[in-house]
């Protein structure tokens, strides 16, 4: 049973947010939101529970301390701790975009 004891103790890895980033060409706030709009209306469809994807979204979009909970609630196995690469319990990977979970260095704010 050590294994079931090392996955809890996985999925209670501290989570972060990611590092900076920046991307391949300046964006606007605008634009930023449409990406993730974008990538969080497909996601469900690249497999894996719809559950753990609004888990998280909604981890995405919160602050660390509820982002944790979120995240710990769900059940969801944290790989790194950036959520890029999360499991459920079932052993589906979901993979998260850096833009969902951050802003780039290169955002353009204003207009």
């Amino acid at each position: 049973m050590g294994c079931v004891g090392s996955r809890d103790q996985e999925s209670s890895k501290k989570i972060r947010k990611p590092k900076p980033w920046k991307h391949s060409e300046s964006i606007t706030a605008a634009q930023l939101l449409r990406m993730r709009e974008e990538f969080w209306d497909t996601a469900p469809h690249y497999g894996g529970q719809k559950e753990i994807w609004d888990a998280l979204r909604a981890a995405a979009d919160a602050d660390l301390a509820l982002a944790q909970a979120i995240v710990d609630s769900a059940g969801i196995i944290v790989q790194n701790p950036d959520l890029t690469i999360c499991y459920d319990q079932r052993g589906a990977k979901y993979e998260l975009p850096k833009y969902v979970l951050s802003e780039p260095t290169n955002l353009i704010h204003g207009s």
